[in-house]
C-alpha cells in the first residue's frame, strides 16, 4: 500500500507580527518539512529541507541567514534521515534555501520542476533568494521532468498527472514564488509547499505587511491560490504545508 511520511529537516524562527498586521509579537518555529511518498516502485521526495553547514553562499547567504536564521541539528538533514540511493524522484515546490538544501544528496534521482522554476534558475531576480551555492555542479545536467503545462484540473486547481496513474498530480499554486507548485497525493492530501507559512495563516493574505508582500512573487495570485486551497479543503482534501509541524513516523496518506 502506498504511504506518505514526513521528515523535519531543520527549522527557522520568525516573528508572526512582522508578517501580518494585527498579529501578536510571537516568535514562531517554522520547521523545514520534507514529504516522502513510497509505493513499492517509486520513492518520491517533495522538497529537500535545509542544507548542512557550511553554506558557502557568500553575502546573499549571509543576508538570508540573518533574516531567517536556520537551525539544523546533527542527523536532521534529509540525507541523514534516509538512504539517498533509494530515492527515485525529487519534486521541488520552489527554489528557496529551505527547500533545495538537500538536493546535493540525490545525484541519481529524477528532478521534477515546473517551467517557472526552470525560468527562475536561468535568470533569478534578487528577491527570489536563489542561492546557487546550495545547488551542486551536477544539478544543471541532472535528469529532469519539466512540467510546462497543466492540462487537467483537480479541485479547482490546474494540475498535471505526473506518472499518468493519478497517484501524484503536480498542481499550480502561484504567488509565493515564480513557478511555485504543490503535489496532490491520491486525490486525498495536498502538499502545498509555502502557499502559506502555516495553515492558520492561510486566507490572511490581506493582512500581510509590506516587506513580506514585496518579496513574494505575486501577492494577488497568492491570495487567489489561498481561496482555491480553502475551497479544496472544504471539499475534503487535507492540506499539508511545508512549515507546519507534522507527526513523524505516521502515514499521512491514510491517517485521519
Amino acid at each position: 500500500m502506498p504511504e506518505l511520511r514526513y521528515h523535519r529537516c531543520g527549522e527557522t524562527r520568525h516573528d508572526v507580527g512582522a508578517l501580518l498586521r494585527g498579529a501578536p509579537r510571537e516568535r514562531r518555529v517554522f520547521p523545514a518539512g520534507v514529504f516522502r511518498y513510497d509505493d513499492g516502485e517509486r520513492r518520491v521526495l517533495v522538497d529537500t529541507g535545509y542544507p548542512p553547514r557550511p553554506w558557502g553562499t557568500g553575502a546573499s547567504g549571509w543576508a538570508y541567514r540573518r533574516l531567517l536564521p536556520p537551525r539544523v541539528r546533527d542527523g536532521e538533514t534529509v540525507g541523514e534521515q534516509l538512504d539517498p540511493a533509494t530515492v527515485t524522484h525529487v519534486v521541488l515546490t520552489h527554489l528557496h534555501p529551505d527547500h533545495i538544501g538537500g538536493v546535493r544528496f540525490f545525484p541519481h534521482a529524477v528532478f521534477v520542476l515546473s517551467a517557472g522554476l526552470v525560468e527562475t534558475l536561468r535568470g533569478p531576480r534578487l528577491k527570489e533568494a536563489v542561492l546557487r551555492g546550495l545547488l551542486p555542479p551536477w544539478f544543471e545536467n541532472a535528469q529532469r521532468i519539466v512540467v510546462d503545462r497543466f492540462e487537467g484540473e483537480a479541485h479547482g486547481l490546474p494540475s498535471h498527472d505526473l506518472f499518468g496513474d493519478g497517484a501524484l498530480c503536480i498542481v499550480d499554486l502561484p504567488g509565493h514564488a515564480r513557478g511555485h507548485v504543490g503535489v496532490l497525493v491520491h486525490d486525498r492530501v495536498l502538499l502545498a509547499g509555502d502557499a502559506a507559512w502555516n495553515r492558520d495563516l492561510l486566507g490572511q493574505e490581506q493582512r500581510m505587511r509590506a516587506l513580506p508582500r514585496s518579496i513574494g512573487h505575486d501577492h494577488a495570485a497568492q491570495a487567489r491560490t489561498a481561496q482555491r486551497l480553502l475551497a479544496a479543503e472544504a471539499a475534503g482534501v487535507r492540506l499539508r504545508f511545508a512549515h507546519d509541524p507534522h507527526p513523524e513516523g505516521v502515514d499521512l496518506l491514510w491517517a485521519d
